[in-house]
């Protein structure tokens, strides 16, 4: 996982909306793909993307797969860009 894989997630307006709903707490494939308007193959490939750049994580429960939000990659980036903020010291 790199910034590269990073950045390309975060360049879709769809994977940066799973993102803002999995900030307000974890939810099932099915539940996210309930609030768009695609396949579920659809939404497994952005979950895909998404979990291979680090962003979300996956958790098994019986027959549902789990995701959440991975904040430690965000926080990383974010760290990255703070160098650019051009304040002087």
């Amino acid at each position: 996982m790199g910034f590269a894989e990073t950045f390309k997630a975060l360049s879709d307006p769809v994977r940066r909306e799973i993102l803002i709903m999995l900030k307000k707490g974890s939810m099932t494939a099915g539940e996210i793909g309930q609030c768009f308007d695609m396949t579920g193959a659809t939404i497994s490939y952005h979950l895909s993307q998404l979990k291979q750049a680090g962003l979300v994580s996956e958790t098994r429960y019986k027959n549902f797969i789990i995701y959440e939000l991975n904040a430690s990659v965000f926080e990383e980036a974010m760290l990255w860009l703070a160098q650019f903020r051009g304040e002087e010291q």
